[in-house]
């Protein structure tokens, strides 16, 4: 346990940006899913629908700096190949 004032500050600035990634990621990896299921169900107008909304909030994440520029881009290129592929 730390013991200088500053870095007691350190550890509880860390726990709440750890907690607000973590909510982050799970709604990204959430839209995701969605997506990635509306792709086996070979469902074109919901996967689209779905990747709408997982590109805005893979953007947020990237914006956010809970995910680096080149992995959102990488999410969404993906996305978008797999919901191409069934149309």
């Amino acid at each position: 346990m730390a013991n200088i004032k500053s870095a007691k500050k350190r550890i509880l600035v860390n726990e709440t940006k750890a907690a607000r990634n973590k909510s982050i990621k799970s709604k990204v990896k959430t839209c995701v899913k969605k997506v990635e299921t509306a792709v086996a169900n070979k469902d074109a107008e919901a996967a689209a629908a779905a990747l709408a909304v997982a590109t805005v909030e893979i953007n947020k994440a990237g914006s956010k700096g809970v995910y680096h520029k080149n992995t959102c881009s990488r999410k969404i290129s993906r996305l978008a190949k797999a919901v191409n592929g069934i149309a």
